[in-house]
């Protein structure tokens, strides 16, 4: 069973609405809504401004990500969603995603990525602090949110 990516395009992003919608917890957190419409994600992960794709085992569809290679702000790379579907969490495939990812992020010749995550998402914390990222600055976000950040060095 190997990890890798596909690119989101408009005729499959009902498949990410769903693998996003098994997580109402994460969207309460991050848009108070329990559940996202396809217009949302259309915003999201259909832009010029980042690189969205499909997580997927083999020829299943387990998870979305979602970042950018140079943030205009600090001109690193950002992660900003990695999210495995509801049935498949639990079985490493998130950790296996980030490898891949991070893989890929080092053959272009990156040294580093970060990630914000919201201050009330431990669980999140935990998973990414598990993998070796390391909190570095707190930032406000939209709606008043208080975001972490964290980098990892890579390579």
């Amino acid at each position: 069973m190997s990890i890798h990516f596909e690119e989101i395009r408009k005729e499959t992003l009902y498949i990410a609405l769903e693998i996003v919608n098994s997580n109402p917890e994460y969207n309460v957190l991050e848009n108070d809504l329990a559940a996202r419409e396809l217009a949302d994600l259309e915003k999201e992960f259909l832009n010029p401004k980042t690189i969205s794709a499909f997580i997927k085992l083999d020829d299943t569809y387990i998870g979305v990500m979602d970042y950018v290679l140079e943030n205009p702000n600090d001109h690193f790379p950002w992660l900003g969603l990695l999210m495995i579907h509801a049935d498949y969490q639990g079985y490493g495939f998130g950790a296996q995603a980030y490898a891949q990812f991070e893989n890929e992020m080092d053959k272009r010749g990156l040294d580093r990525v970060r990630i914000g995550l919201i201050k009330e998402n431990t669980k999140a914390r935990h998973f990414w602090e598990l993998l070796g990222f390391r909190y570095y600055n707190t930032a406000d976000w939209e709606k008043g949110r208080v975001i972490f950040c964290y980098e990892k060095f890579i390579g």
